[in-house]
Order: C-alpha cells, then sequence, then structure tokens
C-alpha cells in the first residue's frame, strides 16, 4: 500500500471512530454554540464602554474559531494518544507500514473536517446572533488548517508524556485556557500589562487571532509584520510554527518498532 493509501485508510478509520462517539460529536459543536449565545447574544459588545467586550463583535471572531482549533485537537489528540498508548495500540500499528508521522498526519485530518464543518457552524451563529460585520477572506481556509495541525502536534505530546487520558485532558484544558484568552483573542494587549506582551508572542495562538482579524476584519489596525501584509505575515509565522508542532508530536509518539 502506498503512503497516500495508508493514510486514507486510516484517515477513514479515525472518522469513523469519532462519528460512533456521540458524546464527544455532540460537544465538539455544542460547547462554541454556548459560548457565541453567552458571549456574543447574551452579554453582547459595548464598544463605547468599559471591560471585557469593548470592541465591536467582528473583532471577537478570531476568538470564537480558536474554541476549536485549540481546544478540539489538544483535548482528541492528547485523548487519542494517551488511548492508544494505553491500549497497546502502537505496538500492533508497528507491525503495519504506517509510521508515526502518517498517523499522525491521518489523524490531523480528521480533525481538520471536525473543525472546518463547526468553525462553519460558528461564522454563520457569530453573523446572525451578534450581527458582526465581518470579511470571508479566502485566508480563512488555511488559517484554520494550519491552527489544526499546530495544535494536533502539541496534543500529541500531551498524550505522549502525559500518564492516562484523564491526564491528557487535564493537561490540555490547563494549557487550552490560558492560551484562548491570553493570545489576542478576546482581551487586547491593551488591557493586559506592558510586561506580559513578549509571552503573548510565545503563543501560536496569538499569530492564529492576529492574522485572522486582519483577514476578516480590517478595521481591526493589525500592524504589519516587516512591512508585509499582516494576514500572510501571521500566517507566515504560524505556519512555520506548525511544521516545528507536528514534527516534534510525531517524534514524541512512542517508538514501539
Amino acid at each position: 500500500m502506498s503512503r497516500m493509501g495508508r493514510v486514507r485508510a486510516e484517515t477513514s478509520a479515525g472518522w469513523r471512530s469519532f462519528v460512533r462517539r456521540r458524546t464527544a460529536v455532540f460537544f465538539t459543536f455544542f460547547f462554541p454554540v454556548i459560548l457565541i449565545v453567552i458571549f456574543g447574544a447574551l452579554i453582547r459588545t459595548d464598544p463605547t464602554g468599559e471591560g471585557l467586550f469593548t470592541e465591536p463583535a467582528a473583532y471577537y471572531v478570531p476568538g470564537y474559531l480558536a474554541v476549536v482549533v485549540l481546544f478540539t485537537p489538544l483535548s482528541r489528540m492528547g485523548s487519542e494518544v494517551a488511548r492508544h498508548r494505553e491500549g497497546s495500540r502502537f505496538e500492533k500499528l508497528a507491525t503495519t507500514p504506517l509510521s508515526r508521522a502518517e498517523w499522525l498526519l491521518a489523524q490531523t485530518v480528521v480533525n481538520a473536517i471536525i473543525i472546518g464543518l463547526a468553525s462553519l457552524l460558528i461564522l454563520g451563529l457569530v453573523v446572525v446572533l451578534t450581527g458582526a460585520d465581518i470579511a470571508f477572506s479566502p485566508l480563512l481556509v488555511p488559517y484554520i488548517l494550519v491552527g489544526v495541525v499546530c495544535f494536533c502536534g502539541v496534543g500529541a505530546m500531551l498524550g505522549s508524556y502525559t500518564e492516562s487520558q484523564d491526564g491528557a485532558v487535564a493537561a490540555s484544558n490547563a494549557i487550552g485556557l490560558p492560551l484562548l484568552f491570553l493570545s489576542e483573542t478576546f482581551i487586547s494587549l491593551s488591557q493586559l500589562p506592558g510586561w506580559f506582551e513578549p509571552l503573548v508572542n510565545l503563543s501560536p495562538l496569538t499569530y492564529f487571532a492576529r492574522g485572522v482579524r486582519a483577514a476578516t476584519y480590517p478595521d481591526a489596525g493589525t500592524a504589519a509584520v516587516a512591512g508585509v501584509d499582516p494576514a500572510l505575515a501571521n500566517l507566515a509565522i504560524l505556519a512555520a510554527l506548525a511544521l516545528v508542532a507536528f514534527a516534534l508530536g510525531a517524534r514524541s509518539i512512542p517508538r514501539t518498532d
């Protein structure tokens, strides 16, 4: 079987495994919907006031997308790798031609499909419930795909180095929650202490948020990077980080051959 055939077969198996878990399917799509309803439709933004949501509704689109781009790969990949370790499934995979990188690629494709569908739902709800005036840029597709690759790599590392599935999920939440709110998604740099800015720049999610915001809400005034269009510059940085994260994630998967 060719490499493409191996990845295709593992992707198909991973998709069927996800669909059979109805609870996972439900919460993958339900959680961001609840978030949009609570923060976007009930609390709403107040551009003339003070507090958390002080920007127009379109400013927070990257934050809503980040919920699935960040949490779904971290939790799914972390628990999937941990589950394979506990069930000695990597030992079984070692008897097949499928490599660790190919296995991770197949799981990343499954996550990309899931998150792509969830992102379409999120964008539709944001427009309908919050009245956000956003530009549907073609750059949204590569941003979501590259973001998924990046955080699937991180999730694979969490699943490889934690002790159990519960530990992987707990680690993903412990890492995901701070990143979600401290990466220029829902909270702008002006609302954070000046000394914290270098830490914000260490987060891959920051470049996802800046780039998506530049692509969908040009009025936000996202700064250019080295004179390059901010949407393209931040995508390039995110892509470089994604390659590193994917390589480290594949390397961290237990070697049993």
